[in-house]
């Protein structure tokens, strides 16, 4: 078996010429004269990354608690049904278009409802309305197109809504010129909405992070971990013990509605937890 030698036959042949060091003052000195090596800074001389700018989320409450929506930054609200999650979304969305920001909502469960937004005061003319849906709508009248259709889907696997709306939000980042996207998770499964991969998040976040962006997302639990600079828990609170919760459908006009901020990477971050209550204005709440 032949075999080819590590190092040239020149370089092993070649003397080597060593140097005699008897103190530790020719050691230092043979050691200065290496090059340095990238240098290290402590963690006291970093720059100190600043602050976000901070919009308002159309909810006076929730701005004295938060000091409003970080740009650049992920914004997740999380509530059970009727906690006045969809309010605030509206709230957010309404502030923002007045605003005359480019906005986009990727309405993943397509449960958007446009009376409630008209009533909040959305101007639907910076809104850019996604709707996720599981199968694609037909025409009976067309046979031939709804066969085509049907071929492709045997053909290619169909994508759920949760998938559909992170490929959606994905470009719509990545596009940029967006001031406010929201990502509705509020009416996905729990256990579905968790499935979603932190890289996800993660990607998001670094998408928006040095851009004027606010991503919003809405959940019924935490999903976005670690990656949202601001985490909000919604709760009703206007409800006695003996009464039943409304139904989705129900008119929530003036629904007592309290805030807890879970997490928040804000330079007034609270010492403990702190909590905002308000009233819902729209027509329906969730």
């Amino acid at each position: 078996m032949s075999s080819f030698p590590l190092f040239p036959t020149e370089a092993v042949r070649r003397p080597v010429a060593s140097v005699a060091l008897n103190s530790p003052a020719q050691v230092f000195e043979r050691l200065s004269a290496l090059p340095k090596l990238a240098e290290v800074t402590p963690a006291s001389r970093l720059t100190v990354r600043l602050a976000p700018k901070m919009v308002s989320s159309g909810v006076c409450e929730i701005d004295a608690l938060t000091g409003g929506l970080p740009r650049g930054c992920l914004t997740e609200v999380c509530g059970p049904i009727s906690s006045g999650r969809t309010s605030l979304l509206l709230a957010v969305l309404a502030a923002a278009t007045q605003r005359q920001e480019a906005c986009a909502l990727v309405d993943v469960s397509d449960a958007f409802d446009p009376l409630s937004a008209a009533m909040a005061a959305v101007n639907f003319e910076s809104l850019l309305w996604v709707r996720c849906k599981t199968n694609p709508s037909q025409r009976h009248g067309d046979t031939e197109k709804t066969h085509q259709k049907h071929k492709n889907i045997n053909r290619l696997r169909m994508e759920t809504p949760v998938e559909q709306g992170l490929r959606v939000t994905d470009l719509l980042l990545q596009s940029g010129g967006f001031g406010l996207v929201i990502i509705d998770l509020g009416d996905v499964p729990l256990k579905m909405a968790r499935r979603i991969p932190l890289t996800s998040w993660f990607r998001f976040q670094r998408a928006i992070e040095h851009t004027p962006t606010v991503l919003f997302i809405v959940t019924q639990a935490p999903c976005a971990q670690t990656c949202a600079a601001l985490l909000l828990k919604l709760s009703a609170v206007s409800f006695q013990p003996s009464a039943q919760t409304p139904s989705h459908a129900a008119l929530l006009n003036d629904l007592k509605i309290e805030a807890e901020i879970l997490r928040s990477r804000m330079p007034r971050k609270p010492a403990q937890s702190a909590t905002a209550a308000f009233a819902t204005k729209t027509v329906r709440a969730g």
